[in-house]
């Protein structure tokens, strides 16, 4: 990450070796946005799009530029605002249900515990209640192991090293298979059983209507939820348990989140109305985004000779964009290190039209995320419901930093519950919580939190 940040100093386009391999990184904020309006130009490509296809098929993430239109004309109903809103209950029942067994002073896997969570929401907007627990559980530990093996597949450009039966790669492999096997278990189920109203449904139904010609094919049925599962559930995932860790670090931060979340939830879960009041909470959330964006490299492939930053890009060629680079740059954002939700509120002078610009944790384009405002949703109404009944605490001890895989975030984050009680200036305390009633005799207070016994300062 360091070396990346190194690299504006070089040049708004500088030139990468990567072994035998040249490659040319885009350092400037207008720079990216040129090449990633131009998706016939810079088509997505490379061997980080080449190991992904084998992994997801040909969906709507890794297809060609050919083929996007007519998979995001076909996807973007149940990705439209509306529906949006129709999954805001939803959200917050899979995050209460998530944090309802943590225990005060229990030491949890915060990284575990979101992937569970986006596993349960996305599954339940991809496939309705199709996925039993134990189906789940096995997506879930999947997952984990795809994600660990997947970064050097996609950065090694060269296959042998993944052919020979390792220990790494025969996991890797099963994880692959295992997952691939519930998809078409659950794809069979539902195909024997009730059309139901949901990303499923809306392409097996576009694969019947087409008869025999049909372009959506049963292997692109297959492709779309593998690719919709995988970008679905870890990202925000990451994104969320982020969050959590910078939350932590930052208790003046955190305080004024948890003001505004028992101000305007008062212990129950956000409706719809919420999410636009929850203004400190996305915020938090869009700069855990700048901070720590999971998706942080990305490599597009030239598909004519073209100009770029005054230099001639030869067809065929590798060229590279990450938004952690952009988003640390401090001609764009000042202290890029620091973690500053006040820079996004509404009215905000931190905030510039360059920034806005820079900020690209979803991409742009016709390319841009299909699930960008799903994921902001989701990640708000998240957080919001987890902090209202509890505060996470790092252990003692210097907190990690994230390895950076083919996403970035912590892939296990330990983490203490601390049970939090709301009490409204003025009013008797509310006794409806998540957390279990507990009576607190004494504790050992670092005098950095002084005040800070449970009872939110507000």
């Amino acid at each position: 990450m360091a070396f990346l940040n190194s690299l504006p100093a070089r040049g708004d386009l500088v030139e990468l070796r990567l072994g035998p391999l040249r490659a040319w990184m885009v350092c400037h904020p207008e720079l990216v946005h040129r090449m990633l309006m131009d998706p016939r130009t810079f088509d997505k490509g490379g061997s980080q799009y080449d190991r992904l296809r084998a992994l997801m098929g040909d969906g709507l993430v890794t297809c060609r530029q050919e083929a996007h239109r007519r998979q995001r004309t076909m996807l973007q109903p149940d990705f439209r605002a509306s529906r949006v809103a129709d999954y805001t209950q939803l959200m917050g029942e899979e995050a209460e249900s998530v944090c309802r067994a943590w225990r005060a002073g229990q030491r949890i896997d915060v990284s575990a515990a979101m992937m569970a969570l986006t596993t349960k929401v996305t599954s339940r907007v991809l496939l309705s209640d199709s996925l039993d627990d134990a189906r789940a559980a096995q997506i879930r530990r999947a997952l984990g192991t795809i994600v660990r093996g997947l970064f050097v597949r996609t950065v090694v450009p060269v296959d042998a090293p993944f052919r020979l039966p390792t220990p790494a790669n025969r996991r890797y492999r099963r994880a692959v298979d295992r997952l691939h096997a519930v998809i078409d278990s659950v794809i069979a189920d539902r195909r024997r059983g009730t059309p139901r109203d949901d990303v499923l449904g809306t392409l097996l139904a576009a694969a019947r209507d087409g008869g025999e010609d049909a372009a959506v094919t049963e292997q692109e049925v297959h492709d779309q939820l593998i690719t919709l599962l995988i970008t679905g559930v870890e990202t925000t995932a990451l994104c969320m348990a982020s969050a959590f860790s910078l939350l932590a670090q930052h208790p003046e931060t955190e305080r004024h989140l948890h003001s505004e979340v028992d101000t305007v939830l008062d212990g129950r879960r956000p409706r719809l109305d919420d999410l636009s009041r929850l203004t400190y909470t996305r915020s938090a959330v869009t700069e855990t985004l700048r901070h720590s964006p999971p998706g942080w490299l990305f490599t597009r492939v030239t598909t004519r000779e073209t100009e770029l930053a005054g230099r001639r890009i030869p067809r065929g060629a590798t060229v590279l964009y990450s938004p952690y680079l952009l988003h640390h740059d401090p001609a764009s954002f000042p202290d890029p290190e620091l973690f500053l939700p006040e820079r996004w509120l509404p009215g905000s002078e931190r905030t510039t039209a360059a920034q806005h610009r820079a900020m690209l944790p979803f991409a742009t384009g016709s390319r841009k995320c299909i699930g960008d405002a799903f994921a902001m949703a989701e990640a708000t109404v998240a957080v919001a419901t987890i902090s209202g009944h509890w505060r996470l605490r790092h252990p003692p001890g210097p907190v990690g930093q994230p390895r950076p895989a083919v996403t970035l975030g912590p892939r296990s984050l330990p983490m203490i519950c601390e049970p939090r009680s709301r009490i409204p200036v003025g009013t008797p305390p509310r006794t409806r919580s998540l957390a279990p009633r507990t009576t607190v005799t004494s504790r050992t207070q670092d005098p950095r939190t002084a005040g800070d016994n449970g009872v939110d300062d507000a």
